[in-house]
């Protein structure tokens, strides 16, 4: 009996293939919490036989070359190569990237077949670096999913990717059980919009809040395994971009970062990127303002960025207030 998985990281996957757990073990890894959402077309292609699809714009682009080859599954399409094996299960860690791309995988599955797909979903409940794969049948968790509950992803995801956030909150009003951590997932995610007072959003009052304690340097703010964060809905490179956004405009919350932008191109440069780690973090008084709620932040600072098929804008800026958990439309 042949068995697939498909992961949400990387290492995990390379866990399992050595632990022998599977004959074919698939990483996606592709950030959907942060930059442009691509094109329909790009999404079905995502998922679809590779042709002419850039690297990074296909579902196999995470997973080792050699891997690949000697499981004969190169340039495959998701539908086909699922259909190769007898048993196909997902592995999600708790983030909600990992849902996203869940509910993405399920929305192509049930637009492309209709039908609902013969595969679980394993939820992992710890990092998914944190996790000793070889723990038996029974883990992580199996989530079987029904034809209704194939149709509730592919409305989630399409409303995640919708041009404005407004049927991302009217989930509440849906029944979000059958996926571990999806009504959470959706609450944190829009606690990521800027809050009506501070401008800011859930990760970037983190981040001052964490600094406002004293001697920190950047990555003592950034995600990770010995953090307090309940839920980790930005990853690496987001937390260095919201950052730069504190720190590096016209009017900072943040004092001291002494090397920027968050780029490739410091982190290949060993004398910046060093600077950049031994900066020590401060608020400024207007931090400390933004902090506790006395300004805000967007007043004195544009904001350009992308919250799923949401462009945010100063001209166009969707706030989420968590305490009424009511969606304050652009005025």
């Amino acid at each position: 009996m042949t068995r697939l998985i498909v992961t949400t990281d990387s290492s995990i996957a390379g866990a399992l293939q050595q632990a022998g757990l599977a004959d074919l073990v698939i990483a996606i890894e592709r950030r959907l919490v942060w930059e442009p959402l691509p094109s329909n077309a790009e999404l079905d292609a995502f998922f679809a036989p590779r042709t002419t699809q850039p690297r990074g714009l296909h579902w196999l682009d995470d997973t080792p070359p050699w891997r690949l080859e000697d499981s004969g599954a190169e340039d495959r399409g998701l539908i086909e190569l699922f259909a190769e094996y007898d048993s196909v299960e997902f592995w999600r860690g708790p983030e909600p990237n990992a849902q996203l791309i869940l509910l993405w995988l399920l929305d192509h599955w049930h637009r492309k077949c209709n039908a609902n797909p013969d595969f679980v979903v394993r939820a992992l409940f710890l990092g998914a670096r944190d996790v000793d794969p070889p723990r038996g049948e029974l883990y992580p968790p199996v989530v079987g999913i029904t034809p209704r509950q194939l149709k509730s992803a592919s409305r989630v995801w399409r409303a995640y990717c919708a041009p404005n956030p407004q049927s991302w909150r009217g989930l509440f009003k849906t029944d979000l059980h059958w996926l571990p951590q999806l009504g959470p997932h959706v609450r944190a995610l829009l606690a990521e919009l800027p809050r009506p007072a501070s401008g800011l959003g859930a990760t970037e009052a983190r981040i001052l809040r964490l600094i406002s304690r004293g001697g920190a340097q950047p990555f003592d703010v950034f995600p990770g395994h010995q953090k307090s964060y309940e839920l980790h809905v930005c990853g690496y490179w987001e937390a260095g971009a919201l950052l730069d956004g504190l720190a590096r405009c016209e009017r900072p919350a943040v004092s001291g970062l002494d090397e920027g932008p968050f780029s490739l191109e410091m982190h290949n440069d060993s004398t910046r990127f060093d600077r950049y780690k031994r900066s020590r973090l401060s608020l400024t008084e207007f931090g400390k303002a933004v902090l506790g709620g006395d300004e805000n932040f967007r007043r004195y600072n544009p904001i350009d960025r992308w919250w799923g098929g949401t462009h945010l804008t100063n001209e166009r800026l969707w706030r989420w207030d968590p305490e009424t958990r009511e969606l304050i439309a652009p005025v």
